[in-house]
């Protein structure tokens, strides 16, 4: 097979829940303990860094990561979703996994994948793991897909498990209160294991106070870090949160006898973007006007974006906007404001929520603007009508943001 027929098989014949959503949810771990038996276990041949949390986990492991790279470690991250390139959930110092060996990974065990109905999660995550150990990786930066508990990524046993916050998403999985939610990402925490929490209110608190005891494990809250700080090249306000959950983990890293100094720390958080290629948080694509994407997509995310956003200087404001059919309109589309110019779309894939729909429900919060069969129509009509002191904002889901970066 091609790479790209061997996309499309991962693609059409295996369950993807960010294309697909709850069809493609499992509730237990059986199939990922079982796929790492048939490759020998790699997560247990390179050591690692489990991140977990609502909202800040991606930049947080970008930002882990780089640092790691620039204290001269070989470093693998896992991440997901991809943006525009199935390979960029899959890196070593920035590098992605090659097309050739996402075909030979694929090809050697297509037959085990389709007799045992693997997911298309567990076979990315056996992937990776795989990849890694072959590398002869130093660290593995790993975060956690959905929830944690039953995260096809939580068979690793890591150096430290990180939390960075808890949000009400995905609650038709994970829980109902923050509480419930909370608990299902506690169990990334082991025996053990150091774990750093990111924000956290008294009912998380509680949560994560309760499971560490459990577990024996030294409970470390971001907000108790009072080493020196750093700026990123990450510019989104929320990222200040992450960076300081960030510098925490990696204090706790060389306490376990890591070694990475201080200007390894500032490089590191100062070339997030060029060390791991991260993309879509806060990124400028345009100047005159301006066109910000970001892929803050649930209240927790969205609030701080938002705010951010009516701070800047502008004429004008314009949203490209589109969103998937599982998302509560009714949380999120009283956060962005009524008096800019909307245009809606719907994200090109299966769970992406339809673009007249869309329109219909911001009516009723008195969000107006016209409606477009695709992301790119609507981007594009944005630029047209956007003067040059306007601002563009796209954004409301990952996958809307993928198609125009």
């Amino acid at each position: 097979m091609t790479y790209t027929e061997t996309l499309d098989w991962m693609f059409a014949q295996l369950p993807m829940y960010q294309r697909q959503g709850a069809s493609a949810y499992k509730i237990d771990l059986t199939n990922t303990f079982s796929l790492a038996s048939y490759l020998n276990n790699p997560e247990t041949k390179f050591k690692s860094i489990h991140v977990a949390g609502t909202n800040g986990k991606g930049s947080t492991s970008h930002m882990l990561a780089s640092i790691l790279q620039e204290a001269g470690y070989k470093v693998g991250l896992y991440t997901s979703p991809h943006l525009k390139d199935f390979r960029e959930r899959i890196r070593i110092n920035g590098k992605k996994v090659s097309k050739e060996y996402v075909v030979a990974f694929i090809e050697q065990h297509q037959s085990y994948f389709k007799k045992n109905q693997l997911s298309f999660f567990e076979m990315t995550v056996g992937m990776a793991f795989q990849f890694f150990a072959d590398s002869d990786i130093d660290i593995a930066v790993v975060e956690v897909g959905l929830g944690g508990r039953l995260d096809s990524t939580n068979i690793i046993t890591p150096e430290v498990s990180v939390i960075t916050n808890i949000g009400l998403d995905h609650t038709r999985f994970l829980g109902n209160t923050i509480a419930e939610i909370a608990k299902e990402k506690a169990g990334i925490i082991k025996d053990h294991i150091p774990v750093v929490i990111g924000r956290t209110v008294s009912e998380t608190k509680t949560v994560f106070q309760e499971k560490a005891t459990i577990h024996k494990s030294d409970l470390y809250l971001a907000e108790d870090y009072t080493g020196p700080l750093y700026d990123s090249d990450l510019k989104g306000d929320y990222q200040k949160e992450n960076i300081i959950t960030a510098l925490q983990t990696i204090s706790v890293l060389q306490a376990k006898g890591w070694q990475i100094k201080k200007e390894q720390i500032r490089r590191g958080l100062g070339n997030v973007i060029s060390n791991t290629g991260l993309l879509g948080r806060w990124q400028i694509l345009k100047q005159a006007p301006k066109v910000i994407c970001d892929t803050a997509h649930n209240v927790d995310g969205l609030l701080p974006v938002m705010k951010q956003l009516t701070n800047e200087k502008y004429d004008q404001l314009h949203f490209v906007l589109g969103v998937v059919n599982d998302k509560d309109l009714n949380t999120i589309l009283p956060l962005f404001p009524k008096d800019a110019q909307y245009y809606f779309a719907k994200p090109n894939i299966p769970r992406g929520l339809d673009e007249k729909i869309l329109r219909e429900k911001a009516l009723k919060f008195d969000l107006k603007g016209k409606e477009y069969t695709s992301v790119k129509k609507a981007y594009n009509a944005a630029l047209q009508d956007a003067a040059c002191r306007d601002i563009i904002y796209v954004g409301g889901s990952t996958f809307v943001v993928a198609e125009i970066i």
